[in-house]
């Protein structure tokens, strides 16, 4: 995996958990789910990226 993907996937997740602290604190339920999405999403790629390099 480089180093780029593994930053794009960090700042997806961290863009994830502050729409979700945000929607909470807001009580704004599309903007916490939509974060929980992008938390979700940024996992599944380091999932797929480990998977990758561990056939190297």
């Amino acid at each position: 995996m480089g180093l780029d993907d593994k930053i794009k996937n960090a700042a997806q997740d961290i863009a994830g958990k502050a729409k979700e602290a945000t929607g909470k604190a807001s009580d704004n339920e599309r903007l916490e789910a939509e974060g929980k999405g992008d938390q979700t999403a940024a996992n599944v790629k380091q999932a797929g990226e480990n998977v990758k390099d561990a056939f190297k």
